[in-house]
């Protein structure tokens, strides 16, 4: 009878074993990498007199090269292998938005934190902020706000009322000029009145990225590595762009010139243009689950 117990009690403990190395966790992290690039290198920054710093050459022939280089993740969701779209604090900047800085290794890993279990073939993200929440609102979301209002990030604009989406410092050409493109949704009206804000330009961009190989999250927790290409910038799908210094309503190389519509230029490059292209300058290069 003894022999019996234990045999049972063995068989009991065999299954019971074989069923804990079975279950999965309910949920797992998900970790976005981002790779900012020109073409396939990744971009070193420098001055105008850095011998290290990376230089592109654009479509249309002309040199550019970073000193700074920003932009602003947000409203993020995974869509499931049978279609189940995932969100991810979509509507709470402080949980799911981020800055990516290119000088900050740290802010190139964004971590997407309990994440259902379950096999994921896409992604999808905003460049920018959606308009609904894209308000320099401090109470409510204090960490974004301070993240994006930090002095070494300035991912404000200096009147309305939203946040910076992308903020891009550098030089072009042979003589090094400045090189400087904020961009942004815009307000119309007097700017010294706030009473007479309305709307301008939308900025915010909509992306969606197949992934290369299925995501599984589960036991595992998988990291999807972006690769940002800003040769797109004036080299895109939508527009080949040439810089220009100046004051005319076509000069683009500063933001206290250049123009929203030559704005909405770069816009469509790097997040798309909302018709044909939802990728811009985006696109998943590799799933290590």
């Amino acid at each position: 009878m003894k022999n019996l117990t234990n045999i049972l009690f063995a068989s009991a403990l065999a299954v019971a074993l074989t069923s804990c190395e079975k279950s999965e966790p309910a949920a797992n992290n998900v970790t976005l990498h981002f790779n900012n690039t020109f073409k396939d290198k990744t971009i070193v920054l420098g001055d105008a007199n850095s011998t290290q710093a990376t230089i592109n050459t654009s479509a249309n022939g002309q040199t550019h090269q970073f000193s700074e280089l920003k932009y602003v993740i947000s409203n993020i969701r995974l869509v499931k292998t049978d279609g189940q779209e995932v969100p991810y604090n979509i509507n709470d900047l402080d949980k799911g938005a981020t800055v990516i800085d290119h000088s900050k290794a740290a802010t190139l890993d964004y971590v997407l934190s309990n994440i259902p279990t379950g096999d994921y073939k896409q992604l999808k993200f905003g460049l920018g902020i959606k308009q609904e929440i894209n308000t320099l609102d401090e109470v409510r979301f204090p960490k974004f706000y301070a993240t994006a209002s930090a002095n070494d990030t300035k991912m404000m604009w200096e009147w309305g009322t939203g946040y910076r989406f992308t903020k891009i410092e550098g030089f072009y050409g042979s003589d090094k000029k400045p090189l400087s493109i904020h961009t942004g949704s815009t307000l119309d009206g007097k700017r010294e009145d706030p009473s007479t804000y309305i709307p301008g330009v939308n900025a915010y961009r909509d992306i969606t990225l197949s992934l290369s190989e299925t995501a599984v999250v589960g036991k595992g927790s998988p990291m999807i590595t972006i690769k940002a290409d800003f040769d797109k910038l004036l080299s895109g799908k939508t527009n080949t762009i040439t810089l220009t210094s100046g004051r005319g309503p076509n000069d683009n190389a500063t933001p206290n010139i250049h123009t929203a519509d030559q704005m909405v230029k770069f816009v469509d490059n790097l997040g798309g243009n909302s018709k044909n292209d939802n990728s811009g300058m985006f696109s998943v290069v590799s799933v290590k689950n």
